[in-house]
């Protein structure tokens, strides 16, 4: 079975423009030019047809720029990324719209000032999708679909709880027919109660709509009850790939057992386990570390590991790791 996405040595990278005198300084050999952050770095992934890929790893580490790039938002600066076999971006302009993405905050993604019926309506209007005296009840589909009432179509995004504007945001992405959902840190922003909520939304339309999902996260509980399988990043890079359930089991590289030891959790006896955070701060993508990255906070680093980049490798016939010494983890 072929992916239906499939990234190759993806990399991003942001900065802005030299000064005139930093390009001098170039050109003397007297300056640097302007900083450059490497968001991403030689970024292999694939995600199957009905799959749901969890993406995992602190803050900062390039997860939402991994998203943005499988939705067509970013192109790559280098590598390709594919969907379906074809690019997501063309000429700087989104080639694809059976890519959706929903983002953490549904009240800054949604327009204040439209109506949430114009709101869903608006892409598929746009791109050819509904046909004259179709909307109103393509309208009502969408919002039955995620579990609210036609009634809502009338209504603003302010006058919605956090956890309806959500699920309008889902909607909106659903109307576009797509084949992929890449889901940026979705219940963030949302109370655990009504996290329950959407977390069993996207369970119930992946299964309805056969949707691929890449479901980008912080939060390992909800990865491990919601995905297949498991991709951990750190600082933009993929460090280690499995079945969600190996992945948790069993973590083979030292970065992703350190994530695994900072989640609370409770002890036989009911109360709270001693949690161990992750030691260290990330560095900055802006002066990523030779060798290994995670090799100044990794308690089994050895002097190779400072010196030698590991790659991604396999060590079963699902499993990938990018560490030099993956049978000590």
């Amino acid at each position: 079975m072929n992916a239906i996405v499939s990234l190759r040595g993806v990399s991003k990278e942001f900065g802005r423009p030299a000064t005139l005198w930093q390009r001098i300084g170039q050109a003397t050999g007297w300056g640097e030019g302007p900083p450059i952050l490497r968001a991403l770095q030689e970024v292999d992934l694939s995600l199957m047809p009905g799959e749901a890929l969890g993406l995992v790893g602190e803050s900062g580490c390039g997860k939402s720029t991994l998203g943005r790039v499988v939705a067509g938002i970013h192109a790559p600066s280098r590598g390709t990324a594919l969907v379906q076999g074809k690019a997501p971006m063309q000429g700087g302009r989104k080639a694809t719209t059976r890519v959706q993405m929903v983002f953490q905050d549904p009240f800054a993604s949604l327009d204040p000032r439209m109506r949430i019926g114009r709101t869903l309506a608006e892409g598929p209007r746009a791109h050819g999708l509904l046909r004259a005296g179709e909307e109103e009840a393509a309208i009502a589909r969408w919002l039955e679909q995620v579990g609210l009432s036609a009634d809502y179509a009338e209504r603003f995004p302010h006058q919605m709880s956090g956890g309806q504007r959500q699920r309008v945001a889902i909607a909106r992405a659903l109307a576009m027919q797509p084949d992929v959902l890449v889901c940026d840190e979705p219940v963030a922003s949302l109370d655990v109660s009504i996290q329950a909520q959407v977390i069993n939304l996207f369970l119930r339309l992946r299964r309805e709509l056969a949707l691929s999902m890449l479901f980008i996260s912080h939060d390992l509980a909800v990865v491990r009850h919601l995905c297949d399988r498991v991709a951990v990043m750190y600082l933009g890079r993929i460090v280690e790939t499995g079945p969600a359930a190996q992945v948790y089991a069993a973590p083979r590289h030292p970065y992703t057992r350190a994530l695994l030891e900072s989640v609370p959790k409770l002890s036989v006896d009911g109360q709270p386990a001693r949690i161990q955070p992750i030691r260290g701060e990330l560095p900055s993508p802006l002066r990523p570390p030779p060798g290994c990255a995670f090799h100044a906070r990794c308690p089994r680093a050895i002097p190779r590991c400072r010196e030698e980049r590991p790659t991604l490798q396999p060590i079963s016939a699902a499993r990938e790791v990018a560490c030099h010494r993956p049978e000590d983890a």
